[in-house]
């Protein structure tokens, strides 16, 4: 372990597994970070170029920007031109800076560690060590830049940006776009902290993470084949911006923010306050790389050991659609036990009287008039035959006119100006109150005790929006209070389970976020019930999820065509099973290709969580006739090709000997060509699985 003080301008560079870190420390300013790059793309023999991107950018309320920033970019702030380097600690793994604003006493140490050898995570931790309070307005994750290292002015002609759009059922949508497409052009600015007083920024607003874009994204030097890949790790709301600063451009994330977000974190002395975490890999590659490398990131984190992938039956999608009894459920338990489902899920509507339950929830007891008999009749149905029973919950609301409302008081609620916020039809729980965790720890343990309950849906279908004034200086700071009260909730439920599975779902899609998906097993997809569009969302989510986490939903149906039913069925085999539809109405003949769908997906229970995903065709369009996700482990690829229209035949970029695991009977062909292995799929829609080694 080394210490360093800095007696003058230096500019230090150090290597935490693959990935060099370059700092320059000045007495004169504050520590800016110079450089992140993969360890193959390092030139130690170039001189550093002088930088304007900081470390960390940090805003107090009553002072705003030292330069022509205007109130649209997180740049320049008065706060960060004070702080000075205090101390430099770095070992292997780990290099942290110590700043401290000499002016109200404020302590901020950013943390970078290695995750993984080709990724690493960048933090900061704020603590008021001054005499008075004060209130923190925008805090980052990470300010990057050092783009234009070898490129000097051509960085506007060079560099593409990759953002994911997301939108409810038509999720993970990613964007490839050159600096102008977003708005940044070289303006002919020769003075390095200048700039066109612009930005491109995007993020999410309220508690849906993942509403409109994914977490993550990358910045590509397309010539130079360096690209920086990001994620930050929130559930809650956060921002993105990319501003040109002279001829380069810097990249600032972070998570909720005063101007975006109605967020401010008042700091008592003594007290302290904890960005929101950014990954980044830096490598030598495209964007399938950068993905790559975040996926081993991803599976480092969450470090579970071996993993198991049941197939997951579940009464909704395409199926009874949020109206279950034991009348209905019982027949499609049978079949799906039939078929293989190692779990089975009574999905929304279970605890409700009728179909109007949406602005009821919150008791979280079993409808009689669904289940006569109890939902014991149903669940023990399940274990009898075999399968795991699993039971949906939406457990941060409860309904405005639910009859458990008076088990909690006013202050369990998110509310405003002294009201409870209601979001169609709903009151939001704060998991901050102890009360509310005390009930719902309560639901869960007697949910499992009388039912034998091992999985449950976790959904999530109101955006709350900015948050709560309870307790907390700012909107979004009870709002993000509540996001980390609520996963801490997550993982004391696992410790005192430790054999439950736990599903995150936010109208499908809606906050599939890195940080909870740290810690639950599986994420729905999407809530899409057209299988033809779905096959897109199918494709992308291994983009942005770990194969072996993406729930995605196939559901053969009695009226579908052979063909149709393949194409839904193959749409999960490389991810996680989540079957619907109506499996009580299949006939022999359709129950045995579903069957033989699942078999392929039970021969690559070892494969898929030790494969990272690649795309031949390219991140699939929301309209592309032809779309097919690979994974790869060591020489082996299995590879999903989708045909949504256009002609007969494609050609994929692939070399090896190529077989086609399923399905064998309904024409499909490959063959290898001089530059690619063609594949012939006869229908559209359809589908063909390909196990390629070479």
């Amino acid at each position: 372990m080394a210490t360093a003080p800095v007696a003058e301008a230096v500019s230090l560079d150090h290597r935490l597994g693959d990935v060099v870190v370059r700092l320059e420390f000045a007495d004169d300013g504050p520590v800016r970070l110079v450089g992140l790059v993969s360890a193959d793309a390092f030139d130690a023999s170039r001189p550093p170029r002088p930088r304007v991107t900081p470390l960390v950018e940090l805003s107090f309320a009553g002072e705003s920007h030292v330069r022509h920033s205007h109130g649209t970019r997180h740049r320049n702030y008065a706060a960060t031109s004070r702080l000075r380097l205090v101390e430099r600690v770095a070992d292997a793994r780990r290099l942290s800076v110590t700043q401290r604003d000499p002016e109200t006493g404020l302590v901020v140490v950013t943390t970078i560690e290695s995750t993984t050898p080709t990724t690493v995570a960048i933090a900061s931790h704020v603590t008021n060590e001054g005499a008075g309070p004060v209130a923190v307005e925008y805090l980052s994750s990470l300010v990057l830049g050092g783009f234009a290292e070898a490129v000097e002015a051509d960085v506007f002609r060079r560099l593409r940006v990759h953002t994911c759009l997301m939108a409810w059922t038509a999720e993970y949508r990613w964007r490839d776009e050159s600096l102008a497409d977003v708005g940044l052009v070289d303006a002919g600015i020769p003075h390095p902290t200048s700039s066109t007083r612009t930005s491109y920024s995007f993020g999410a607003l309220g508690s849906w993470s993942t509403g409109t874009h994914f977490p993550q994204g990358a910045v590509q030097d397309r010539e130079s084949r360096q690209l920086w890949m990001w994620q930050l790790e929130h559930n809650g709301p956060w921002n993105a911006e990319l501003d040109d600063v002279g001829r380069d451009v810097a990249l600032s994330l972070s998570g909720p923010t005063f101007r975006q977000h109605h967020w401010s974190q008042q700091l008592l002395p003594g007290e302290s306050f904890s960005s929101v975490r950014a990954v980044v890999a830096p490598v030598v590659g495209d964007v399938d790389d950068g993905i790559a490398a975040l996926t081993g990131h991803r599976r480092a984190a969450r470090a579970a050991g071996a993993v198991e992938l049941p197939v997951i039956a579940n009464d909704y999608m395409n199926c009874l659609m949020g109206d279950p009894s034991t009348e209905a459920l019982l027949p499609i338990i049978e079949r799906a036990a039939a078929v293989g489902a190692r779990i089975f899920v009574v999905d929304a509507g279970w605890y409700a009287d009728d179909a109007g339950w949406w602005s009821t929830v919150g008791e979280w007891r079993e409808s009689r008039a669904r289940f006569p008999n109890g939902l014991v009749e149903v669940t023990r149905r399940i274990r009898d035959l075999g399968m795991i029973p699993g039971l949906w919950l939406e457990p941060e609301v409860m309904g405005v006119d639910s009859s458990a409302l008076g088990d909690l008081p006013d202050e369990a609620f998110f509310r405003r100006a002294g009201r409870p916020v209601a979001e169609q039809g709903r009151y939001h729980l704060d998991f901050r109150h102890p009360a509310v965790r005390s009930r719902l720890d309560a639901v869960v343990d007697r949910l499992v005790a009388e039912h034998g309950i091992g999985y449950f849906k976790l959904d999530y279908n109101v955006n709350i929006g900015e948050g709560t004034d309870v307790d907390a200086s700012s909107l979004g700071a009870g709002l993000i209070g509540h996001e980390r009260a609520y996963l801490a909730w997550l993982e004391a439920v696992r410790e005192r389970h430790p054999g439950l599975l736990l599903e995150n779902c936010a109208s499908g899609g809606m906050r599939a976020d890195p940080a909870q998906l740290g810690v639950t097993d599986l994420q729905s997809t999407s809530d899409q019930e057209d299988p033809v569009l779905n096959a897109m969302i199918a494709c992308a989510a291994p983009s942005v999820i770990v194969p072996e986490q993406a729930a995605v939903w196939s559901y053969p149906q009695p009226h579908y065509s052979d063909d149709l039913n393949d194409f839904t069925m193959i749409q999960s085999v490389l991810t996680r099973v989540h079957l619907g539809g109506r499996l009580d109405l299949l006939s022999p003949a359709q129950l045995a290709r579903v069957k033989a769908a699942l078999s392929v997906h039970a021969s690559l229970e070892s494969f898929i969580p030790a494969a990272v995903p690649f795309w031949p065709l390219g991140l699939p369009g929301w309209q592309d006739e032809w779309l097919a996700l690979g994974l790869r482990s060591g020489q082996r690829s299995v590879v999903a090709v989708f045909r949504r229209g256009g002609t007969a035949t494609v050609l994929l970029p692939l070399e090896g000997r190529a077989t086609i695991l399923h399905p064998i009977d309904r024409g499909a062909r490959v063959s290898e060509e001089p530059n690619g292995l063609a594949v012939t799929v006869p229908a559209t829609p359809g589908a063909v699985v390909l196990d390629l080694i070479g």
